[in-house]
């Protein structure tokens, strides 16, 4: 299979995709970083624990809506 014929296949839209996520990533880490006035290796892990308060907060309340059920 040829490259071009990989890269038609859905190779472009997951490096697309790869690229805004990056690029969302680097807004949020900037503007945490801009409003608090900390330095951006700071505000990456102020994110991080943003998103896994987020995550833990979806587990909870998967567990109190249906706790028999696994996933």
């Amino acid at each position: 299979m040829s490259n071009s014929a990989i890269l038609a296949r859905g190779g472009i839209g997951r490096m697309v995709g790869w690229f805004i996520r990056i690029v969302i990533y680097d807004i949020c880490i900037t503007t945490i970083s801009q409003v608090l006035g900390v330095s951006r290796f700071v505000a990456l892990f102020i994110f991080l624990g943003i998103l896994m308060a987020i995550s833990f907060g979806g587990y909870v309340l998967k567990q109190r809506i249906s706790p028999g059920v696994e996933d």
